[in-house]
């Protein structure tokens, strides 16, 4: 028997489905989205990802990968697909489905054919869900081609083909763009790069804002102020302790407010609505690392104006993302990112603490 972990929601009730539902998984009974539907139960009864892995063999990361796996599928199902891409995917694909997960139901549904008709693997699906992605934000479609996925990714790599000065490369792209297109005018633009080796120059991206803390100077401590005297010892005894949380030193009060210290780079003292957004260094493109690093991105809520030189903060099916726009997008922007700073790069961080070593 199981027991539920502290955390959980102990009552008979849930007790008895919690211990149903583990059972199920430990033996493997049913679809992978019926596994995803019961882990997802699971964790609204209290269960912690580590949790049902220690009782059921499951892995965090799996978990995730069902739970949201099977989101996509009941959603490309209340969409309306086929019955052999239905079939299909109730026995296997819980990986590809995931990669479907930021696109919208009826977008789901079309992508999740497009993978099955030509059996498409992971690295494939994600390409197709950004190239669906992509395209959903013309407000205006490219000339040629159709509101289908086969034909956002035949205009992908027709952009891209056009692009390429490498006739390799480019027959390619071609090739690619013919399998996936959907209508007969999207055929007819690619077809015609068969004739037309006319290159499009690429706008370079623009370098990344990386900004490093190079010196102890630079990373300031917050301390609380008590108040001016005359005080009493209870007012000084009722100032919170303040606990940095590296790298950056930010500091966190009563509340869901947080606050971080940052240098008075000009940069940011010019910013008129600057706000920070953490995440990890490979979440923005050309960034690819062995040891992906905690980054803090300064954003300026109050420009919203397209800049080609520029990354902007937008929303990306309800959730933030960073881009970069070769030309002027049609979806809002919510801010541009004036500042993306490292933590700084300490060898021995004991050293800083002895005085005595720092003196020699």
């Amino acid at each position: 028997m199981t027991d539920l972990p502290p955390n959980a929601q102990n009552s008979d009730n849930n007790n008895d489905i919690a211990l149903d539902l583990l059972q199920k998984l430990r033996q493997k009974q049913g679809s992978w989205v019926e596994w995803g539907v019961a882990i997802a139960q699971l964790q609204k009864l209290g269960y912690d990802p580590q949790a049902i892995f220690e009782a059921t063999g499951f892995e965090p990361i799996q978990q995730n990968q069902v739970i949201v796996g099977a989101q996509v599928y009941h959603s490309m199902e209340k969409a309306g697909v086929s019955e052999a891409v239905r079939s299909h995917y109730t026995m296997r694909g819980s990986d590809v489905l995931y990669e479907l997960r930021l696109l919208t139901q009826e977008e789901r549904a079309a992508a999740a054919q497009l993978t099955f008709q030509h059996k498409l693997d992971i690295d494939e699906a994600r390409e197709v869900a950004k190239a669906v992605k992509d395209f959903s934000r013309f407000r205006t479609l490219p000339e040629g081609f159709e509101n289908q996925p086969g034909d956002a990714v035949a205009y992908q790599c027709w952009k891209l083909a056009r692009q390429n000065s490498d006739l390799q490369e480019r027959s390619r792209l071609i090739a690619k763009g013919l399998r996936f297109a959907h209508s007969q005018t999207a055929r007819k633009q690619i077809e015609q790069l068969l004739t037309d080796f006319t290159v499009v120059p690429k706008r370079p991206a623009p370098l990344l804002p990386f900004y490093r803390l190079d010196s102890e100077e630079e990373l300031p401590r917050i301390i609380p102020v008590v108040g001016e005297l005359p005080l009493t010892p209870q007012e000084l005894k009722a100032v919170p302790i303040v606990e940095e949380i590296e790298p950056f030193r930010m500091v966190r009060f009563a509340g869901e407010q947080a606050w971080v210290p940052l240098p008075g780079w000009q940069v940011l003292l010019n910013a008129e609505d600057p706000v920070v957004i953490l995440c990890k260094s490979d979440h923005f493109p050309n960034q690819t690392q062995n040891s992906p690093q905690s980054v803090l991105v300064v954003v300026d809520r109050q420009e919203r104006e397209w800049d080609s030189n520029s990354y902007f903060v937008v929303d990306n099916s309800g959730e933030l993302d960073f881009q970069w726009f070769e030309t002027a997008p049609e979806i809002p922007l919510l801010g541009r990112i004036i500042v993306i700073v490292r933590p700084k790069k300490i060898l021995d961080e004991n050293v800083t603490k002895d005085f005595w070593q720092i003196d020699e």
